[in-house]
């Protein structure tokens, strides 16, 4: 016999819906484990009662019933499963597991027996129907009439919201049979009912959300927001988890309460409670009990008189009221030295805290992730900026989560983090020294465009060192190791700007130039400056010394053509992509280790160097001194190109005179009536 048995994709039926989770049954108990909130519900051996197996929906059920009246209940379970089940429950729970099918007649009579905290249905020894009390929120009496009330579930496409029930007369004298019902509903339906004194009151606390300042009341079984325009009821077996988190000024902090299910106001609903502190504001507090029952009931968590923080007060008093632990954000710390990154969550701004089982965002949504409901996280360029990048992630039920406009100073940190984590990441290939594993994200749309932003830095880098080559003032700088993986995106999309502007300008310009021959003097004016750069470039020192290359480029050199034949027909773009894929998997210690491509790259350098100095003592001075008496030359030349246009526009103007002479002895007008007619008509023909 095993000692523990595990099912998968089981379902938990909870308030009228099936929340689907993992369940497990060891000598110990009963543990089921939400999929969606992640909440885990552990019944211990010693407390079960009773265990039922019977058809439903789903195929087969599993009733559990406690000694202190809870039910739960698991569907999803297959027919052949029971003998495995009942064997293992007469082992280790020494429980009998009994089948009992479901009454399928139709009848609408029959007699209401209350067990616990459930209310069943029966007709003769066969249930019809079962309503766990803790659902219904209301009921109410009327003549021969009792009238339960639901809370709504918001994760179901149809709720139910009211079943009547119709109770007869009875002869026995003093007892109400329609009181008697009410009675047995209330006791246990979740009906909160702000009876008694409050144990403590905080006054004023500013809530994000829902935003306003509110008094929060604590009562036994539930906590009360009373603010101007809301009050709320929050029972504490609604509470998931308790956060604090410090701001990133350090000079506030957050408590973060989860709820499930959540807080309603009217279409809104608050899946989250958050207030916020000042670490200045202090409070002395008084529990409303004596000494006595608040040793007997919170064991020393909490004493009558307290003093301190006011967060700190606020979330000791949860804590034990609540009796779950309080998640504080763990060893993550940001480029600033805070616990949290800023950045934005669809259209606002808040702080993305990594914690040691997941991420927290606040504050507008809220957002709570999971490490174990994690699929996998991707790196991602800024849409805006190159200033700065998202984070993405996506959970295993398809739900994408992107947080953008990060700092790119935070990347190095958040990534070993999450590296840390051993969460899957989607574009590892954007960290020096990790393979990425393109085989299981290869048709994704994120990683065809990270190949064409590292082809795009490294096409950048070959025209960064070409234009270097060609400038006569950029002898005293060098040049630093092609690293694929941590070059600047300014650079990458610097380059890839001037690249398709200057070709789409060029191919512009020469269509142009075969349609439309440049009549105007104007056009060739603006375009003037840009051939001068040209002739800048290509008229630089023949005899001046080449810069020196770096160590990936030399390694390049002396391994392009085992490339080639590792891959034969690659093209030149995909030769330079392999090349930096190999040096980037090329670990930093191998390369440290090695040196080779780093010592002769130094070595370049330093021959570089020496050359300049011997060029700029004697070759410099000769390489101007021609070059100044080229620009004479060109001078000149323009200035007689000059002269010869002056004439031929002069020309020009004499012929233009002498016809409106002719008209003007033909048709008898005045010299400025024709000029202005001519004017006019040139005009016209511009236009």
């Amino acid at each position: 016999m095993a000692d523990t048995l595990e099912f998968n994709e089981i379902y938990q039926e909870v308030k009228g819906s099936m929340n689907d989770g993992r369940l497990r049954l060891s000598r110990q108990g009963v543990i089921f484990k939400n999929s969606k909130t992640g909440k885990v519900d552990n019944i211990q051996a010693s407390e079960l009662a009773e265990g039922v197996w019977r058809r439903v929906a789903l195929g087969h059920g599993l009733k559990l019933l406690t000694k202190n009246g809870h039910v739960y209940k698991y569907d999803g379970f297959r027919e052949s499963e029971f003998d495995k089940l009942s064997d293992f429950f007469k082992a280790h729970y020494r429980l009998e597991l009994a089948e009992k099918d479901l009454c399928v007649k139709g009848w609408n009579w029959g007699t209401v027996r209350f067990g616990g905290q459930l209310l069943s249905f029966d007709i003769g020894e066969q249930p019809v129907f079962e309503i766990p009390l803790s659902n219904v929120s209301q009921c109410t009496t009327g003549k021969n009439e009792v009238t339960l009330e639901f809370h709504q579930n918001d994760d179901a496409e149809v709720s139910l919201m009211e079943v009547r029930f119709y109770v007869p007369p009875t002869q026995e004298d003093g007892v109400d049979p329609v009181e008697a019902f009410a009675q047995n509903v209330l006791s246990k339906a979740d009906v909160i009912q702000a009876t008694g004194d409050a144990i403590c009151i905080f006054r004023e606390l500013q809530c994000l959300t829902p935003r306003g300042r509110y008094d929060i009341r604590i009562y036994p079984t539930f906590l009360h927001l009373h603010g101007k325009t809301f009050d709320y009821k929050i029972p504490y077996t609604t509470v998931l988890r308790l956060f604090l988190l410090p701001h990133k000024d350090q000079r506030q902090m957050f408590f973060v309460i989860s709820l499930d299910p959540p807080i309603k106001q009217g279409q809104t609903r608050y899946h989250f409670l958050i207030l916020l502190f000042s670490k200045d504001e202090d409070i002395s507090l008084t529990l409303n009990m004596n000494e006595e029952e608040v040793e007997k009931r919170f064991e020393g968590r909490l004493t009558k008189n307290m003093s301190g923080s006011l967060y700190e007060m606020v979330s000791r008093v949860m804590k034990a009221l609540v009796n779950r632990k309080i998640t504080v954000p763990g060893n993550f710390q940001g480029h600033s030295g805070a616990q949290c990154i800023t950045c934005s969550y669809k259209a606002s701004s808040g702080l993305l805290y990594p914690l040691e089982r997941g991420f927290i965002y606040v504050h507008k949504p809220p957002v709570h992730i999971r490490f174990d409901e994690i699929s996998f996280v991707n790196f991602a360029r800024g849409t805006t900026t190159t200033r700065s990048f998202d984070f993405e992630i996506e959970t295993k039920q398809g739900t994408q989560y992107t947080f953008s406009s990060i700092e790119r100073e935070e990347y190095g940190k958040l990534f070993d983090f999450v590296n840390a984590k051993k969460l899957n990441i989607k574009n590892r290939g954007l960290k020096e020294g990790m393979k990425q594993s393109y085989d299981e994200y290869a048709d994704s749309d994120e990683d065809q465009h990270d190949a064409y932003l590292e082809r795009m830095k490294e096409e950048g880098k070959i025209r960064e060192e070409n234009a270097n080559d060609s400038s006569d003032g950029s002898g005293e700088e060098t040049d630093e190791s092609f690293n694929p993986g941590e070059e600047d995106d300014d650079v990458a999309e610097e380059f890839d700007s001037n690249a398709s502007a200057s070709s789409s300008s060029g191919d512009g310009d020469s269509d142009r130039d075969e349609k439309k021959p440049a009549k105007k003097a104007k056009i060739v004016k603006e375009r003037k400056p840009r051939k001068k750069q040209v002739e800048s470039k290509k008229g630089k020192d023949p005899n001046a010394p080449k810069r020196p290359m770096s160590a990936y480029m030399l390694w390049l050199n002396a391994n392009r053509e085992k490339i080639k034949s590792d891959h034969p027909g690659i093209s030149i773009t995909d030769l330079s992509k392999k090349a930096g894929e190999l040096w980037k998997a090329m670990s930093k210690e191998k390369k440290e280790a090695s040196g080779e491509w780093d010592r002769k790259a130094e070595d370049a350098r330093r021959d570089y160097e020496k050359a300049m100095k011997e060029y700029s003592v004697g070759g410099k001075s000769e390489s101007s001194k021609a070059e100044r008496s080229k620009k004479k030359k060109k001078k000149q030349e323009k200035q007689t190109k000059g002269k010869a246009e002056k004439k031929g526009a002069a020309s020009k103007a004499l012929s233009s005179t002498k016809s409106p002479a002719k008209s003007m002895s033909e048709s008898f007008k005045s010299k400025e009536f024709v000029s202005s007619d001519e004017s006019s008509s040139g005009e016209s023909k511009k236009e």
